[in-house]
Formats: structure tokens, C-alpha cells, sequence
């Protein structure tokens, strides 16, 4: 008896979908949901070159660190800017997202970008085979995003989606379960804390930590022109001169343009790609509108600015966060789909160089 329960074990598989962004990490398993979702954050000794604390534990030293402590992103606009590194992050995520610390075979389908390159999408595969996954599928964002949002594999008019992440902002045009055309630009939400830790340092002499200036993103500034300009809040952190602790006060009206900025690239981005359809296929988006996806989605605003701008329906998401990693678990539901939407190009792939970093 104890000898086919161990070969039934062998057949079962932990399916998991992995969403590994710029600002964070989602994982779902399937019949279980979201797993974790932690910042794509790791902690490491400048010293040792070890590595101390992973995802939310990191974040929480982001900004405090201890001295020889540096808080750091392994990964840049949606791709691997430190193998090692992301590789043992992968690691680490996948070990705690596993049922209860079990030894199950894992099958995994992971979501790129729609212009990574070989050697890029090579290093992301060789990540999560490292990471003790046997079987790994890729892929595109814009199409998990589609199918995470609602979008049916067999809905043969066309849907509009732009994923906005904090490092990438994806635009897919998905028809009959694939991709008919897609953009891809390496920028995106996180834009808006950079420029808003720019604005308070030239314009308003306070240096911000990352906490700071994604707190203002979140809850105080807003796409959209605010009815009311004069709205204050106090931004605390220290003075470029003196190197004190200070706060300013900052308005709406203050960081609307800022935030403004970011938006309309998004957004000109968006119109432009709409301008390269097909006509059966600019009709049907014309019926549509399109759906926000992905962690920018969730600034205040951003649908009505992106309406106004192209001067179609714009709607968000339910939960536009987990649309990727949604449409990634339900993958496993449709093995025949699976294979037909994910791009395992090994052939190729094996032969691309992985870019080793020390």
C-alpha cells in the first residue's frame, strides 16, 4: 500500500502561476489562489554579500537600514537586472508559496513582457528551473492580463487591454486567445515616485525615501485634476541643505502636473498603438473600449484621463493587480490552451547567453 501512495505523489503537481514584477511578486496556485504577494525586494550585506531578508521583510528595512544593509530591486522594467540575485528571490518565493512546504513536482507558467529578448526571457526560464520548478511555461503579460480581466480564449472580437505596472506598461490586443498586436515600453507607476521625489528635492529642498513618495502616490495625488487645488498635505524628510529633518506642505494643485506627466505618456502611448489596428479589429475596440490592468490602475483617476485622452470607454478591472496571476492559474484549467498561448521557444533559447552577475 505505502508503495503506491509514494508513486501516487509522483503524479500530483503543484500548478503555479507566477507573476514576477518590477515592484512585486504574486503567486497563485491553482485550487488555492493567491499565495503570496510580496515586493520584489531584497536585503543584502555589503560585506558578505549575503543576502539577509527577502520580499516584505526587505521592504520593511527599505529607507532604515543597518549600515552595511542595502535594500535592493534585482528587477528593472519587467527583466532580470541580477541573475543571482533574482534567482535565489524566485527561490525563496517559490519554497513559501508551496502547499505546506511539500515536495510536489511543480509545473509553473510565468508572464514576460511582449519585446523581451531571448537572452532575457532565457534568464527568467534558467530562474525558476533553479528554483526547483520541473516544468516551466511563459507566457505574455498583456494575454494573462486579458484572460485575468474576463477576456474568453474563444471570444473571437477583439479586447484592448493596458497593463500598467511599476516597471512596464503593456498594451495587448488579444483576439480568438492570442495576441493580434502589442506594445511594450519599459516604463511606468514607479515613474510617478520618481518624479515626485525630483519635484520635492528641486523644487521644495526635502529629500523622500521610496515609502514616502509611493504613500503620496497612492492616497494623495490623482490623474485627474482635482476640484479642489488647495488640498494640503505635510511630506516629511530632510532638508537638502542643513540635512535636518523637516516637512513641507505640498498641495493638489502642486502634484497633479507631475503626476500628469506620467499619465500622458501612458495614455499617448495607448492612442498610438490604437492607430496601428486593422480596421475589424479598431471596430470591435471601438465597440469595447479597453480594460486597465495592473497596479497603475489603481491611481486615482487614471480611467478617467485615459478616456479623455483617447476618447474611448476605459474601464478597470476586478482586482486589476491580480489580473496577470489569474490569468495565468486559469491556464491550467485548458492544458490544450496552455500550449498554445505559451512560448517555450528552448530550441533558441538554450543557446542564448545568460548575463552571470557576480
Amino acid at each position: 500500500m505505502k508503495l503506491k501512495i509514494s508513486s501516487l505523489k509522483k503524479l500530483v503537481t503543484d500548478s503555479m502561476a507566477i507573476d514576477l514584477g518590477t515592484a512585486s511578486t504574486i503567486i497563485a496556485v491553482k485550487g488555492r489562489g493567491v499565495v503570496l504577494d510580496e515586493p520584489s525586494l531584497i536585503a543584502v550585506n555589503e560585506i558578505t554579500e549575503e543576502i539577509v531578508a527577502f520580499g516584505q521583510e526587505a521592504a520593511d528595512m527599505s529607507g532604515r537600514e543597518g549600515r552595511d544593509i542595502t535594500v535592493k530591486a534585482p528587477l528593472i522594467g519587467g527583466v532580470v537586472a541580477d541573475f543571482e540575485r533574482t534567482k535565489k528571490m524566485l527561490a525563496y518565493f517559490v519554497k513559501k508559496a508551496k502547499t505546506g512546504g511539500s515536495n510536489l513536482s511543480l509545473q509553473a507558467v510565468m508572464s514576460m513582457v511582449s519585446d523581451v529578448t531571448h537572452v532575457e526571457q532565457r534568464a527568467l526560464l534558467h530562474a525558476a528551473e533553479e528554483a526547483g520548478i520541473g516544468k516551466v511555461f511563459m507566457m505574455e503579460e498583456g494575454l494573462a492580463a486579458a484572460f485575468g480581466a474576463g477576456v474568453l480564449p474563444n471570444d473571437k472580437r477583439a479586447s484592448a487591454i493596458i497593463d500598467i505596472g511599476a516597471g512596464t506598461t503593456n498594451i495587448a490586443i488579444v483576439a480568438k486567445g492570442s495576441v493580434v498586436h502589442s506594445t511594450s515600453e519599459r516604463f511606468g507607476s514607479n515613474e510617478i515616485n520618481d518624479v515626485l521625489a525630483t519635484h520635492l528635492r528641486r523644487h521644495r529642498g526635502l529629500q523622500v525615501g521610496a515609502e514616502t513618495t509611493e504613500l503620496l502616490k497612492t492616497t494623495f495625488a490623482s490623474a485627474y485634476l482635482p476640484d479642489d487645488i488647495g488640498k494640503t498635505t505635510e511630506v516629511r524628510g530632510r532638508d537638502v541643505t542643513t540635512g535636518s529633518p523637516a516637512a513641507v506642505e505640498i498641495t493638489t494643485g502642486e502634484v497633479y502636473p507631475i503626476v500628469e506627466s506620467i499619465v500622458r505618456r501612458i495614455a499617448q502611448t495607448a492612442k498610438d498603438t490604437l492607430t496601428e489596428l486593422r480596421p475589424e479589429v479598431a471596430a470591435d475596440i471601438y465597440d469595447r473600449g479597453v480594460i486597465l490592468t495592473g497596479g497603475g490602475a489603481l491611481l486615482d483617476g487614471v480611467d478617467q484621463y485615459i478616456r479623455s485622452f483617447i476618447n474611448l470607454p476605459v474601464g478597470i478591472s476586478e482586482e486589476p493587480r491580480y489580473a496577470t496571476v489569474n490569468g495565468l492559474v486559469k491556464m491550467f484549467d485548458d492544458p490544450k490552451l496552455l500550449e498554445k498561448v505559451t512560448r517555450n521557444e528552448l530550441g533558441v533559447l538554450q543557446n542564448a547567453e545568460i548575463p552571470f552577475e557576480a
